[in-house]
């Protein structure tokens, strides 16, 4: 049975399939221009970057306005049709996928930077907008928003919000939670609404704005996000350091925290991941001799270049209490341009490698050693090669789990075992089974091993106020 297949079993709900009727409303609301029923734009739209599922919907519409996406939402709810919110299609959990057909409700065409009020630090963006493309305006503008998808460069800032996203930044500055002000949101109904107050506290009843950021496109559709913002920062260091043994560099991470410092960023890598890396943008530009185990990249940054550099000083001389390999020190731009590349882009290197599933653990940044032993423990008992990268400073690793020689059969029954039974140890450890990636349909198999039946309920209960009629993003979450 395909992966696909296996999770079309818990999709049962019987929406109603899309008519000509419905085609003819939707055209009639958006002109032809904007609804799409061919092939290619359906294909375009049936994956994303997890694994190798693929749903095809059965009509892609791209509203331009508010008032499009309300009469949308209303029509459909009114007409029990499944609708799937899209943003740029990079999500790694499926939250993006029409599981059920219906409708895909694209949001490319509501991409731009609406307001950026550089007096109170805060900007007005549509959901369309791509996350590198509005930072880099609101650098030229001298303003800050940190978190930074490894996807950033084609992510939309509205995906980003729908799935609480991180990056290698958010171990000092924060994920998008600690960003988002106020939304505009439409409602399944077709109501409108804004969720909070563009301030920067707020005590007046319940948060709805932080129930909408990570709610993966199931409780209404994002058309307006404020953010907040912070001063630019202007200056940043960053070595790559080689460790002989992966659990050592896992334990450098909090060594570093422990003596009082906090980088910008601290990723680590397995020497898989930063190999594959380098095969994959064709380049030999990081010597990696053979005893070499796994890197940790360590960012700092400020404004002041002196304190930056007795810090990195600091951080070094931590480090090497491990044993560890010669130090890079990137001092070009060009050369911090493609350390990041290759952090960035370790992901696509594995999918290129092999079928692989990637699973979005995260522990208390002190458990990380014991984290990366048990991954490997457990593969070991299910017969499966892992490849670990990820944000160290936050305590969340990324476990790519590649297929390689693996049975199919071994592949599709045995793999799941051990993935409940690594999820079952990251939360007794005090994590849960997902830092940023969502549960969307790939992780939905294991959330009653992160939360218990009264929890679940209660999440099904807000989902069933906002949605009654189950017509938005379903299958996912639950």
């Amino acid at each position: 049975m395909s992966r696909a297949a296996d999770i079309l079993q818990f999709c049962t709900m019987p929406f109603k399939r899309i008519e000509e009727g419905d085609i003819g409303y939707f055209r009639e609301l958006l002109g032809p221009t904007f609804i799409h029923t061919d092939r290619e734009n359906l294909e375009r739209c049936a994956s994303d970057h997890t694994e190798d599922l693929k749903f095809l919907p059965e009509v892609v519409l791209q509203p331009g306005s508010v008032a499009e996406v309300s009469a949308i939402m209303k029509y459909c709810s009114d007409n029990y049709i499944a609708v799937t919110p899209r943003g740029a299609g990079t999500g790694l959990s499926g939250g993006a996928l029409a599981a059920h057909g219906g409708v895909v409700l694209d949001t490319k065409r509501f991409n731009k930077i609406l307001n950026i009020d550089k007096r109170n630090f805060q900007v007005t963006t549509e959901p369309g907008v791509i996350t590198q493309v509005l930072q880099e305006t609101l650098k030229a503008e001298g303003l800050f928003y940190p978190p930074d998808p490894a996807s950033k460069g084609s992510c939309f800032i509205g995906g980003n919000v729908s799935e609480n996203s991180g990056g290698p930044r958010a171990v000092k500055y924060g994920v998008v939670k600690d960003y988002v002000l106020n939304l505009e949101v439409v409602l399944p109904s077709g109501d409108v609404i804004w969720t909070g107050a563009n301030v920067l506290k707020n005590a007046t009843g319940y948060n709805l704005t932080q129930l909408l950021v990570g709610s993966e496109g199931t409780l209404g559709i994002i058309t307006k996000i404020v953010l907040k913002l912070i001063p630019a920062v202007t200056q940043d260091l960053l070595i790559l350091v080689p460790f002989r043994s992966s659990v050592q560099a896992c334990e450098a991470v909090n060594a570093i925290f422990l003596e009082g410092y906090t980088p910008s960023a601290l990723e680590f890598m397995e020497r898989d991941a930063i190999e594959w890396s380098m095969k994959y943008v064709n380049t030999s530009a990081i010597d990696l001799p053979p005893d070499i185990a796994a890197h940790l990249l360590i960012e700092v940054d400020g404004n002041n270049k002196e304190e930056l550099y007795k810090e990195i000083e600091a951080i070094t001389e931590i480090v090497q209490r491990y044993d560890v390999g010669e130090i890079l020190f990137a001092d070009a731009h060009e050369q911090k341009q493609m350390l990041w590349t290759l952090r960035r882009k370790v992901g696509e290197a594995v999918k290129s490698n092999s079928v692989y599933k990637e699973e979005d653990t995260v522990v208390p940044r002190a458990e990380l050693p014991q984290l990366l032993t048990i991954i490997k423990e457990i593969g070991r008992e299910y017969g499966f090669h892992s490849v670990c990268y990820g944000h160290a400073g936050d305590g969340n690793l990324h476990v790519n789990i590649v297929k390689a020689g693996m049975t199919d059969e071994a592949w599709n029954t045995q793999l799941p075992k051990g993935i409940r039974k690594l999820f079952t140890e990251v939360v007794r450890m005090g994590g849960t089974i997902s830092g940023e990636h969502g549960i969307g349909l790939v992780q939905r198999p294991y959330i009653d091993i992160a939360f218990n039946d009264v929890q679940i309920s209660l999440m099904k209960q807000i989902k069933n106020i906002f949605d009654p009629t189950g017509i938005l993003n379903p299958g996912k979450i639950f």
